[in-house]
């Protein structure tokens, strides 16, 4: 039988679900083997997770009168290496399986996970979940649509079949580069990540999504040690790639930078404390764009009002000039995606046009709530968990400043170039970031390096306050993870250069 006459067998059938070819076929075998490569379709050829299972399995969840249900399995192994001071510390390969099943009626959602891939663990899940949320009257799968597979982070090698005997060539070699890029190096710390994910998407609409997603990082931390004096720094890099994304000026670029970080340290002292401008320095600032300003506008922290945001849409936010936007479809980013994880296609959103509020970002339940279409931002960090809208590539444009107009208009402040950590109220904006590394701004020009300090404001009060954007906007490439409601899920950020005309400065100087 030919795919076109499946298709037409199925559709004459009525009220099921078409899958992709992968699923035509069936039978369980064995669940897995770690030694093994995880074959293209994991799902079906361990599992034996075929046509007639989900359609069983969908029919159950929607069996408590459903608007919208959904299967989301997950495979997921991870391996780690941690290398220090030429040995490695600690090893681990990890995988993580099973499906989550949730059930929507209303605004109330029915939610049940189970590691166990097997029918009836599957449909008792599904009972419970239905049973979770509710209602009588019984809603089929009803559509057929078998959606291709997205193209943004395709890799010649799946982190499955790579070796630790290919990786630790490159922990060492970047160990031995720290050690010899300055005297005063002593301690070397190498964190190596990398996983392979395999999603597979099952909707009551009958739509089925797969994506294969690839992810490496790799944290470098040094201590280093002058005149009696220790500094510790570091830096990373990650991105949905594979095994040749590391080359030997990337590896350099990376050695450089967090070297650089740490030294200069030696030479820093802490700025003057108080209300101060600010120059954010362009990529690593885009932290405080993602916590301060995108997470309050997040649909769901809108839709209960908890967001300053709530009842902003249209007005002007910032200056003209200002505008931040979320994009999934940023190839091989840390954050990118094809699809989310309710299945919907990612693309761009743009939260903030021109200073004006534009657009939330949502997930199935926010947009049904604010009857406007998902933005494909639902996310989750696993089977285990329901979706949330969530952020992804996260950024500001550029704008129509230079980066040295924008010093020579500071007569006194700070840069703010590298973020160790920070706090933030999500629904208000509050925010404390501690800034490891930075400048002082002395009429116009850069005079010294400073450390160790807290920069703190509000969110949107601080987007108000930008008064100058440069041209010069970059991602970090930094692996960063966004927590929200006990979820992390890997982002990605970045912006220009940009002045916010005052936040007040601390530092462990301030009286």
């Amino acid at each position: 039988m030919t795919r076109r006459t499946f298709v037409r067998g199925m559709a004459a059938a009525g009220a099921l679900v078409s899958m992709p070819h992968f699923l035509k076929r069936s039978g369980v075998k064995a669940a897995h083997d770690l030694s093994q490569p995880t074959p293209a379709q994991p799902f079906l050829d361990w599992f034996g997770v075929d046509r007639a299972l989900i359609e069983r399995v969908l029919r159950e969840l929607g069996s408590g009168g459903a608007d919208t249900a959904d299967l989301y399995f997950q495979h997921q192994r991870l391996n780690t290496v941690v290398l220090e001071d030429g040995t490695i510390s600690r090893a681990s390969s990890h995988i993580q399986q099973g499906v989550g099943l949730r059930s929507v009626v209303g605004d109330q959602t029915g939610y049940a996970f189970t590691e166990d891939i097997s029918p009836p663990s599957m449909l008792a899940a599904a009972q419970t979940a239905a049973a979770i949320a509710g209602q009588t009257r019984t809603v089929a799968p009803i559509a057929l649509n078998d959606t291709p597979m997205g193209d943004l982070y395709r890799v010649r090698v799946p982190w499955s079949e790579v070796g630790i005997d290919h990786k630790l060539p490159l922990l060492r070699q970047v160990e031995a580069l720290a050690k010899a890029a300055d005297p005063a190096v002593e301690k070397v710390r190498i964190y190596w990540v990398d996983a392979d994910e395999r999603i597979m998407i099952a909707r009551l609409d009958g739509s089925i999504v797969t994506d294969h997603r690839p992810m490496t990082r790799m944290s470098l931390h040094l201590t280093a040690r002058k005149n009696g004096q220790i500094q510790t720094g570091g830096t990373n890099i990650a991105a949905r790639q594979d095994l040749d994304w590391y080359t030997q000026q990337r590896l350099r670029q990376l050695v450089s930078e967090a070297v650089g970080r740490t030294l200069i340290l030696f030479e820093a002292g802490h700025p003057p404390a108080g209300e101060l401008p600010v120059v954010l320095a362009a990529g690593a600032s885009g932290i405080l764009l993602h916590e301060a300003i995108g997470h309050g506008l997040e649909a769901d922290f809108n839709r209960k009002g908890a967001s300053i945001y709530s009842d902003m849409l249209g007005q002007q936010v910032a200056a003209p000039f200002v505008t931040v936007v979320d994009q999934a479809t940023l190839a091989h980013e840390r954050g990118a995606l094809n699809y989310d994880d309710e299945g919907q296609p990612c693309g761009r959103t743009v939260l903030v046009e021109n200073g004006i509020l534009n657009s939330y970002l949502h997930d199935a339940i926010s947009a049904r709530h604010y009857n406007t279409p998902p933005t494909g931002s639902g996310r989750r960090q696993s089977y285990k968990h329901a979706p949330l809208p969530r952020m992804t590539c996260t950024f500001m444009e550029n704008g129509p400043h230079s980066r040295e107009e924008i010093i020579r208009a500071v007569k006194r402040g700070i840069i703010a170039e590298t973020y160790a950590n920070g706090q933030v109220r999500i629904g208000a904006g509050d925010f404390t970031f501690f800034i490891k590394n930075g400048w002082l701004i002395e009429n116009g020009n850069i005079t010294a390096p400073i450390k160790d300090c807290n920069i703190i404001g509000n969110g949107p009060e601080a987007l108000t306050r930008i008064s100058m954007v440069a041209n010069d906007g970059r991602l970090d490439t930094g692996g960063w993870t966004c927590g929200k409601d006990g979820q992390s899920v890997p982002v990605s950020q970045g912006m220009p250069t940009a002045l916010v005309s005052s936040l007040t400065v601390g530092g462990v100087n301030a009286g």
